[in-house]
């Protein structure tokens, strides 16, 4: 304990730094900048700028602490255009749609911003904290997990997906169906045979996640707002000076503890990410309330939720990095590449043999997640006065961010035409009363169960047991077998207490 608070010592004398503050102030910035417009997201923000503090001669922990605050940054930024436009600003940020939007769109923009940030904030301190203190040991816990366990693990969240969203858990499970074939589109990484490509060299990649995330939910929220102009139905939105209060926080208080938790938690597993702990938590949170009918409706649970663990799982991706050299997530990879790029290289050894860089990182942590909070909540009232544009200039404007955020990263002219066709059949989902939500997660999650279950059978040699081999695996089956048994029988006692409760009629 002693070297945990020596060791946060040195490293608030590094990032307290007048340059290195300075970083990370601006990354935060750039990064909350970043993660709000639709489809960029942190791995593509801090992929852009590495090369310039690589260029610029940045020392290691310097262009470290400056991409750090990039990516957590992003991971705020995201929720802005979830909620106000209803186009997630990355993959975590699909989950906070759900409730966010509806809750802009009642008229408590200013309320879903607000309480959003300060779910964030709650959400990557506490990952911060249980880093310092106990991240090493949860990093070895972390890297025993094998292929089948991450199996099992999106089994689990497959299973929650028939309660997550929706009134409909048959049209849930077709959406993430959905989501799942348009994961399996490409070259087989095994057999090298191409998979539903019907002869279009471009898709031999398969689809890129930005292209699915602003096709289903940017395009189809323009023709959305498209046919409500020429069917005259389009509603003005209720502009407010709400803000989240004491009663609120309160209301949600145990909502973002568990958010926290969960996102962290499953941030530490590698190659998860925030899409699988936001997904878990909302619907967790959903299973847990006593009433869960406003959800997907504008509830503050459910805002609340994915937000604090989006921002956990940043920080719960950091410990392997960091203590093992193992990238949690898609934009640590990155800043590992970086710190191999500076010739430092991570693992048990990075505490004591570069202290300044490991220490000096958590450090900055702490003090960037309070600067997203002094930074975020004064421009409260600015994001929701977004929702003032008129609407025929909102309609171009989400055009003209979805098309330059596409081609600004793939840089294909294919993958326009593409998001033009989601975004349709997206529309087309929306009039049959289908979430869109199922869909982004089955792509996202169908290929890291894809990936693991050929691991596993490759291991054993084509034996389903090794399935079954580990605690770890049978505990999340049974989480998923409950997750779907619970709530039908739950809902049955339900009915037939009400019955027996219900007043008889006079003989």
């Amino acid at each position: 304990m002693d070297a945990v608070f020596s060791g946060l010592a040195s490293g608030f004398e590094v990032a307290l730094d007048p340059f290195n503050l300075f970083l990370v102030l601006a990354g935060c910035f750039a990064g909350t900048l970043i993660g709000a417009l639709p489809g960029i997201g942190p791995i593509n923000g801090v992929a852009i700028l590495l090369p310039i503090a690589y260029g610029l001669g940045f020392k290691p922990e310097s262009a470290i602490i400056l991409l750090a605050g990039i990516y957590y940054g992003a991971e705020y930024g995201g929720r802005i255009s979830s909620i106000l436009l209803n186009v997630p600003g990355d993959a975590g940020a699909v989950m906070t749609t759900l409730d966010g939007n509806p809750m802009a769109r009642n008229g408590e923009a200013g309320k879903a911003l607000s309480l959003s940030a300060i779910a964030s904030f709650v959400g990557g301190t506490f990952a911060v904290v249980l880093m310092s203190f106990f991240g090493p040991a949860l990093a070895s816990y972390a890297i025993h997990f094998s292929p089948s366990d991450y199996v099992a693990l999106m089994v689990f969240a497959f299973a929650s997906l028939a309660s997550l969203v929706g009134s409909n858990p048959v049209k849930t499970l077709l959406a993430a169906v959905i989501g799942l074939m348009l994961a399996s589109i490409g070259i087989d990484a095994n057999t090298g045979v191409a998979r539903f490509t019907f002869g279009i060299p471009d898709i031999l990649a398969g689809i890129d996640f930005l292209v699915v995330v602003i096709g289903l939910f940017g395009m189809a929220e323009l023709i959305h707002l498209v046919e409500q102009q020429a069917a005259g139905t389009l509603k003005t939105l209720k502009i407010d000076k709400s803000f989240v209060t004491m009663k609120d926080l309160a209301f949600v208080k145990w909502t973002i503890l568990r958010g926290s938790m969960i996102g962290f938690f499953i941030g530490i597993l590698p190659g998860t990410g925030a899409s699988v702990a936001s997904a878990v938590a909302y619907g967790a949170e959903k299973r847990a309330a006593r009433d869960s009918s406003k959800f997907g409706e504008g509830d503050m649970r459910g805002l609340a939720a994915p937000e604090a663990a989006n921002n956990a799982s940043a920080g719960g991706a950091m410990v392997p990095m960091l203590t093992l050299g193992i990238p949690g997530s898609g934009t640590t990879a990155i800043l590992l590449g970086a710190l191999l790029l500076f010739n430092v290289t991570p693992g048990p050894l990075m505490f004591q043999q570069r202290p300044e860089i490991a220490w000096g990182l958590i450090a900055s942590m702490y003090i960037g997640n309070v600067a997203l909070l002094i930074i975020n909540l004064p421009l409260v009232g600015l994001f929701a006065r977004m929702l003032t544009i008129p609407q025929q200039f909102l309609t171009p404007l989400i055009a003209v961010l979805a098309f330059i955020g596409v081609y600004s990263v793939v840089s294909n002219p294919h993958d326009l035409y593409m998001i033009t066709l989601l975004g349709v059949f997206g529309w087309f989902l929306r009039k049959l009363q289908f979430s869109l939500a199922p869909v982004i997660l089955g792509f996202v999650l169908g290929g890291l169960f894809e990936d693991n279950l050929r691991r596993a059978l490759s291991i054993s040699g084509g034996d389903w047991s090794i399935l079954l081999t580990s605690w770890n695996s049978v505990i999340l089956y049974i989480l998923a077998l409950l997750v779907i048994v619970v709530p039908i029988v739950v809902g049955r006692m339900r009915r037939s207490r009400g019955e027996d409760e219900s007043p008889k009629a006079p003989a």
